[in-house]
């Protein structure tokens, strides 16, 4: 029986992480919630392995025909599971040594490691674990008339698989798994929905194809620029490396990226971007005020933190940033979303002062606007 995981101090209460990735998922969401976080997760991509199938079959017995001059291996995954696949076929053993005697190179260190876990040895890979970088070793060496084993991963790479032929190598390609869209579209709608509507902290990615599809989906319904808006201003993204940030870089967006292109390195990344960034403070005549995510803390009146709903948290937020300067109907108007009359801001500084713990703390300066007392 396993030991329960233990608990870590609670340094993400408060705070909302949407979780995109399929495969590994659990660590990942289990990492966020143990510190603390809510978390919300819809995969916008699936893995799904081609152990079983034809395709796979055929083009790993080319590949031990063809005895190839070179094998890329891009990803840890894919490697693992073509060695499965050609196990289950029956001839493990000759792929084995047809990979033994060609020249191995790898995209990164997990690729790496599943190459020595195979039993075999690699000559070498680039320094920033990118596939072109890959190639670009690749095509440091005469490749006129030699055979490449090219590993995808989950998607044909027509860009660098012509780099490779026009440099008169013939490339034989096989794809272990691939990517596919959920069955239906409904969860990551609501995760882009709850993006836009400002539910959200942070929204994390561990693979380019599912930030495309993200996207795409939220383009698909009509989305995309509101998406994108929030993403620029009140959520952050963060991704597992600068090739996940790929995508985000071309939408105009400014990912946080750990230095180590590891799960673990954005796990802390995001957890002292929050920390650091994310907590407001202001001391009030009840004691320090705190925001964490969507959470009100007031220590010194004790009892449990207050969840705010998205609009009143904005408004909070709003004269927080203001430290006890008034903040006029026409700024508040000009600054809060979905808040464009009088009557709705009047009626959301009513739900703020309901859902505080203590009268007093929003005050009205007649015929000027709103202040936070301090």
């Amino acid at each position: 029986m396993n030991a329960p995981a233990p608990q870590l101090p609670q340094t993400l209460a408060g705070f909302r992480i949407g979780v995109t990735s399929d495969r590994r998922s659990e660590d990942l969401i289990s990492a966020f919630e143990r510190r603390g976080a809510a978390v919300m997760h819809a995969p916008a991509l699936r893995i799904a392995p081609l152990t079983e199938s034809v395709t796979l079959h055929r083009d790993t017995r080319r590949v031990i025909a063809a005895l190839p001059d070179y094998t890329v291996i891009t990803t840890a995954y894919g490697m693992r599971r073509w060695m499965e696949a050609a196990d289950a076929y029956g001839f493990g053993p000759q792929l084995h040594e047809a990979l033994e005697a060609s020249s191995i190179l790898v995209r990164g260190p997990k690729a790496r490691g599943a190459v020595l876990a195979a039993g075999l040895q690699d000559v070498g890979a680039p320094g920033d674990e990118r596939t072109a970088s890959l190639v670009d070793l690749l095509l440091s060496r005469d490749l006129f008339g030699r055979t490449v084993a090219f590993q995808l991963h989950g998607m044909l790479d027509h860009r660098q698989i012509g780099r490779l032929e026009k440099a008169g190598a013939r490339v034989l390609t096989v794809m272990p798994y691939t990517w596919a869209r959920p069955a239906e579209d409904s969860p990551l709608l609501r995760l882009v929905d709850a993006v836009i509507e400002r539910q959200l902290d942070v929204l994390t990615f561990t693979a380019a194809p599912a930030v495309e599809a993200f996207l795409a989906v939220a383009q698909q319904h009509g989305r995309l620029d509101p998406l994108l808006e929030a993403l620029r201003t009140e959520v952050a993204t963060a991704v597992v490396g600068k090739v996940t940030a790929g995508p985000l870089h071309e939408a105009g967006l400014q990912p946080l990226i750990p230095q180590r292109w590891r799960l673990g390195a954005m796990i802390r990344l995001v957890c002292e971007h929050l920390e650091r960034q994310q907590i407001l403070r202001l001391t009030t005549p009840h004691g320090p005020l705190e925001i964490r995510g969507s959470q009100v803390h007031l220590p010194r009146l004790g009892g449990e933190p207050v969840r705010l709903p998205p609009g009143p948290l904005a408004l909070l937020r709003e004269l927080i940033d203001a430290e006890g300067a008034v903040l006029s109907r026409e700024q508040l108007l000009g600054s809060l979303r979905h808040c464009e009359s009088e009557h709705a801001l009047e009626m959301l500084v009513w739900r703020l002062r309901k859902a505080l713990p203590v009268p007093g703390l929003v005050t009205t300066v007649v015929k000027r606007g709103y202040r936070l007392a301090v």
